[in-house]
């Protein structure tokens, strides 16, 4: 934290304006000064300039091991791979294609405004339509 920064005072005594923001390291940090003997929270937290709570808190995190600095993080890709080609449409069972002919889609926009779609879709039409009601 920047201590040059002066925090804003009201006619009471209360802080006015952004909270202030103290990143994993520095709570750490903070957190070592508890491991001196004779060391109690509230003296900590005077020391810092913070609300003894705020420092149980972090203490609180810390012990369930949620207050570490942040590690780089990777998303990891699973291998896929595809058994059986896609089945067009048209290429499906007589029956199949009388079901999904019937079938219906409803669709609730914001404001009450509801769209059934019923039978076949053609997508590119369907997204026009809903460009089109988007531009209303």
């Amino acid at each position: 934290m920047d201590a040059s920064v002066e925090p804003k005072i009201d006619k009471l005594g209360r802080r006015t304006g952004p909270r202030r923001k103290y990143s994993v390291a520095e709570k750490l940090r903070i957190l070592q000064d508890l491991q001196r003997p004779g060391t109690s929270v509230s003296d900590v937290a005077r020391a810092h300039g913070i609300n003894a709570n705020v420092v149980f808190g972090w203490r609180r995190m810390a012990k369930r091991g949620a207050l570490r600095e942040p590690g780089p993080q990777r998303a990891e890709l699973l291998p896929v791979k595809v058994e059986s080609p896609t089945v067009l449409p048209s290429a499906l069972p007589a029956t199949t294609q009388a079901k999904r002919e019937q079938s219906v889609i409803e669709i609730e926009f914001l404001g009450g405004v509801r769209v059934y779609v019923r039978g076949a879709v053609d997508g590119a039409a369907l997204k026009r339509e809903f460009e089109a009601l988007g531009r209303r």
